[in-house]
């Protein structure tokens, strides 16, 4: 399969940001991308990093011309795109989407991300309702997409949830990055223990792992902190873990991987994680902890 990756520098213009996009889309789909994958909440700047109720402003329903856009986007280039938005689901109820699009334009599926961080500057907790929908993988016309969101990537729990129904690769739009008074040996333990952990998941199912991350310093309104410098590093690690792909940490990169689906099957056969789990002793696993 051939994957297109978008790692963008955004600004706190959205309709550059989404122009932008819909541009890099159609010139991989041009170049021969079957499936592409955008950063989290990728039209606008990363709003988390303080808490303010105007930001609610940016959410958009998914009857809106946003989604139109990257539906349209989608039908043009005849590619499956996963998307991240601030969905706007009622009144007082948001979520952090992610909305799948087939070839053909049409919804595919969405994906609530489920878990949600609350830190210095990452603070969406006080936006995002955490997901409904469970850790389903979404059925497209390329296969089956196990996509989850940014924090989400941390947890083997989710990967392999999307593992045992089906999913045939795991995907990862994201926003994380370096504070300004972070170490540069912080930095790089910070950076390595990020990609470390997803591929993990690669190894751990036997499933390609697909991370798009946004890149480029963005201040804190607030003035309370310098900011985020978004740390880049989209990659694509095969289903032992293997480094297909890693883009810069300092600019954005527009590229396609060229993924062989068919290793997984293989490599499932060689390692059977899936037969040897003793699903018998794992009941704990619902625990928050054993005391």
């Amino acid at each position: 399969m051939k994957i297109g990756l978008i790692q963008q520098h955004n600004t706190p213009d959205i309709d550059d940001n989404r122009r932008r996009l819909g541009e890099k889309v159609l010139e991989l789909a041009r170049r021969g991308a079957e499936l592409v994958v955008l950063q989290e909440l990728h039209d606008s700047l990363y709003f988390c990093q303080v808490e303010n109720v105007d930001n609610f402003d940016l959410a958009v329903p998914l009857d809106s011309l946003t989604v139109d856009f990257y539906s349209e986007i989608a039908r043009q280039g005849g590619v499956v795109l996963v998307t991240s938005l601030f969905e706007r689901r009622a009144a007082g109820l948001y979520h952090n989407t992610s909305l799948v699009f087939d070839t053909d334009g049409s919804i595919a599926g969405k994906y609530r991300k489920m878990h949600i961080p609350d830190d210095p500057a990452y603070y969406e907790k006080f936006y995002f309702t955490p997901g409904d929908l469970g850790f389903k993988p979404i059925d497209t016309s390329l296969g089956r997409l196990g996509v989850l969101v940014c924090w989400d990537q941390w947890y083997p729990e989710a990967a392999r949830l999307m593992a045992m129904n089906g999913a045939q690769m795991l995907i990862y739009p994201t926003a994380i990055g370096w504070e300004s008074s972070d170490t540069p040996d912080e930095k790089t333990r910070q950076r390595e223990a990020w990609i470390t952990v997803q591929r993990g998941h690669a190894v751990a199912n036997g499933l390609p792992v697909v991370t798009v991350n946004r890149v480029g310093h963005e201040p804190d309104p607030s003035g309370a902190t310098n900011g985020i410098t978004f740390w880049g590093s989209s990659f694509v690690a095969g289903p032992q873990g293997e480094m297909i792909y890693l883009a810069p940490d300092d600019e954005e990169a527009v590229t396609i991987v060229d993924v062989d689906m068919k290793r997984s099957e293989q490599v499932r056969r060689w390692w059977p994680f899936l037969r040897d789990r003793r699903i018998d002793n794992y009941g704990d696993l619902t625990r928050r902890f054993i005391d």
